[in-house]
């Protein structure tokens, strides 16, 4: 799927991250969501690259990065541990002031990224998110019902990993297939390679940990950003699948509006997995506003 990418790994605090890199001109570094791989980019990556130096990187706990073991409160797993991951492989590059663009749970490492280290990240592009605090905030029963994956994985250890461990399969196509358009819009290879990468051991107490440490010290940090007043200050676009339970439960802009000065969105005709669903409609976006970088 990534021919024209190279592979690279790199360790941070003997963590290891795997990604690939390729294409020139301006860096963006690209992240996935749960419970995927850096993979999921397979339909818009290539194009992006013929404009970009794009970066590809598993997040810690998914593909084929490493699964450090879980601590008493969740730090390990916390989007600010993640965000650093980030930023230390692109730095490894030489890049030290980047786009972004990230779904899903890259979303929300890809939003503390920007809060911590706002020198580093020059544009942001989320997909599929309204800040998390503000989702947990507002959860509705339709919302419960429909990310009931978020109530599970939070449960204590060991019966979440224990349910996921007994058919990592079926966990995969029970997520991805519950959606709006079920699992029509994956490609068998990639479809595949998150099925791999789920049956790798520790894959289920680290899915799990990611989702805990978004429920308990994520929520702290956000509350800390918006008790000091600290807001996006980037350029941000967000983008919802027209047909998913985000756009349908939140009223997404305003909550961004809450918490970015320069922020734009819209929704796009699909479900919730918009890299995959509807790629043409995500490059035309991504093409138009990072290459806004040279007219600002």
């Amino acid at each position: 799927m990534f021919d024209a990418f190279s592979p690279f790994d790199l360790s941070r605090d003997g963590v290891r991250l795997h990604g690939r890199i390729g294409g020139s001109g301006a860096p963006l570094l690209l992240l996935h969501g749960h419970p995927q791989t850096h993979a999921n980019w397979h339909r818009v990556a290539p194009r992006l690259a013929e404009q970009f130096t794009v970066v590809l990187l598993d997040l810690r706990g998914y593909g084929d990065s490493g699964r450090p073991p879980a601590d008493e409160h969740h730090r390990t797993y916390s989007k600010r541990e993640m965000a650093l991951d980030a930023l230390h492989a692109m730095q490894l590059h030489g890049f030290t002031r980047f786009g972004v663009l990230a779904h899903d749970r890259g979303a929300r490492v890809a939003h503390r990224l920007a809060a911590d280290h706002p020198e580093a990240v020059e544009r942001l592009m989320l997909l599929d998110i309204a800040p998390t605090l503000a989702m947990y905030e507002h959860t509705s029963e339709a919302f419960a019902r429909a990310y009931w994956h978020w109530f599970f994985l939070i449960q204590p250890p060991p019966l979440p990993e224990a349910l996921i461990d007994s058919d990592p399969v079926r966990y995969i196509r029970s997520v991805m297939g519950g959606r709006h358009a079920g699992l029509a819009p994956f490609a068998p290879e990639a479809l595949a390679e998150y099925e791999r990468c789920a049956a790798i051991p520790g894959s289920a107490q680290a899915i799990c940990e990611d989702y805990r440490a978004s429920a308990a010290i994520d929520l702290d940090h956000d509350r800390a950003d918006i008790a000091a007043g600290r807001r996006l200050a980037q350029p941000l676009r967000v983008l919802w699948g027209a047909h998913g339970a985000v756009g349908r439960s939140f009223d997404v802009l305003s909550l961004w509006r809450e918490r970015a000065d320069r922020m734009t969105g819209g929704a796009l005709p699909c479900g919730h997995y918009i890299p995959e669903e509807a790629p043409a409609e995500l490059l035309a976006e991504a093409l138009s506003f990072f290459n806004a970088n040279s007219k600002d």
